[in-house]
């Protein structure tokens, strides 16, 4: 009976779990960000230019800041964290304006704008209970929403093999998407008790499995990974343009909201209430403060990932020493390469068998969260122009050719960043009175 009480606890914040019943969970974790983690440091490297040594080192650092930037969100440091559940790792938000920076101004400009970006960010965190307001309950609905939706292509990119993959599509990653997605729903139907939140993980060792046999994993990285690497402070001298830092600096806004979004929707979806200042405070403060921490080894800004959230959402497993064991993992892929390099063998049509189901929870989540608003009609104004426009313009991004440079970079295919606006200032015009109290039945 004790055991079995110790394991319930995979569904509480603060309870106890052994620590080898505790790695599956934590391991789903790891495997459910560790493509998206590594992939923004491989964009970015190879439009900067960077030698593949570099890479390779960077894509370690970047596995040692996530789980790094997880334990701070877990357990916090001072004000530093929100003592919540959420898995950090390098944002994808950052991607385009990188790309804009690096190539123009140097990869060393890119580092000296994510160390001052994240800087503003993090102060700006402490004091997010005098402008939360500005994020309304409807406006981190529609936030969360439309990061649900921006991901549904990532996890069917991954389903067909991965963006630019020479066999986009084929055969072969269709029966492995389709595989370990049955796999997951079957794990899920059959499962009984606490082994159901584990469909996701067996969902991807059923895949690995079969790809295995396929002949679709590549295991050359492991053969050739060294024994133990450490991260270099100041691998590249940091540049501080101008230009770069407020450009760089805006799209931190950008994720300072959908970490706000991210909050919100674990809490909303999986504890049942609603995201406190403190908790807000202190996820936006790592956000910052870890992205320039980040960038003082040479690596990217990290955030929370959503992909991680459609987890939480899925399994309910919100468990902080849980989580932490997956944290514990990433640190040990980034310091010893062999393991990393093992987690990286993973096939994205793998990856993508799982991911597709997890976002499709991020916009069932989101969507739930409109519905705790009320359909008022202001709500519905609101959410309905707000995604209209960010899912809507961002698909013919080249209708935001006769803004500048930057205005293009933020919002042309950055559909949260215009979600968010829209939703932000209908926010604010939209009147108070004569709102609709009552909650209208969906049909």
């Amino acid at each position: 009976m004790r055991g079995e009480a110790s394991l319930n606890n995979i569904y509480t914040l603060d309870g106890k779990v052994p620590l080898l019943r505790s790695v599956p969970f934590g391991l789903q974790h790891v495997l459910a960000m560790f493509v998206a983690n590594i992939a923004p440091i491989m964009i970015v490297a190879g439009v900067c230019g960077l030698s593949p040594q570099d890479t390779a080192s960077l894509i370690q650092t970047a596995m040692i800041v996530a789980g790094v930037g997880t334990l701070v969100q877990l357990f916090a440091v001072w004000k530093i964290g929100a003592r919540l559940p959420l898995v950090m790792g390098v944002s994808f938000t950052f991607v385009s304006i990188f790309c804009f920076v690096g190539p123009k101004w140097g990869f060393g400009a890119v580092l000296g704008a994510a160390i001052v970006g994240g800087i503003i960010e993090g102060l700006l965190g402490f004091f997010a209970k005098y402008w939360r307001g500005l994020i309304s309950p409807i406006v981190a609905a529609c936030v969360v929403t439309g990061i649900g939706f921006s991901l549904l292509p990532v996890g069917a990119n991954s389903f067909a093999g991965g963006f630019g993959a020479k066999d986009f599509g084929s055969l072969q990653n269709w029966l492995l998407g389709s595989f370990t997605l049955v796999s997951c729903i079957g794990f899920n139907i059959f499962a009984k008790g606490n082994l159901k939140p584990l469909s996701v993980l067996f969902g991807l060792v059923a895949g690995y499995i079969l790809a295995l046999f396929m002949g679709k994993v590549d295991l050359s990285l492991v053969a050739s990974a060294g024994f133990l690497s450490l991260p270099h402070f100041l691998p590249f001298e940091p540049e501080f343009n101008l230009s770069a830092i407020v450009s760089v600096t805006m799209i931190f806004l950008v994720s300072a909201t959908e970490t706000i979004g991210d909050t919100s929707a674990m809490t909303s979806t999986v504890l049942k209430r609603e995201a406190s200042d403190r908790e807000i405070s202190g996820s936006l403060a790592c956000d910052g403060f870890v992205s320039s921490l980040s960038a003082l080894f040479g690596c990217l800004p990290i955030t929370s990932f959503s992909q991680n959230i459609g987890l939480l959402a899925m399994t309910r497993v919100v468990n902080r020493y849980t989580i932490a064991t997956g944290a514990a993992i990433m640190i040990l892929a980034g310091i010893f390469p062999v393991i990393g390099a093992l987690l990286a063998s993973l096939p994205e049509a793998v990856l993508g068998g799982c991911t597709i189901m997890m976002f499709g929870n991020i916009v069932i989540s989101g969507l739930m969260m409109i519905g705790s608003c009320g359909y008022s009609q202001r709500n519905i104004v609101i959410a309905a122009l707000s995604l209209s426009v960010g899912l809507g313009f961002t698909q013919a991004p080249q209708m935001f050719s006769i803004f500048p440079d930057i205005v293009r970079t933020v919002f042309a295919e950055n559909c949260v960043a215009t979600v968010f606006l829209v939703a932000v200032v209908m926010n604010l015009i939209m009147p108070q009175e004569g709102e609709v109290k009552a909650r209208l039945p969906l049909k």
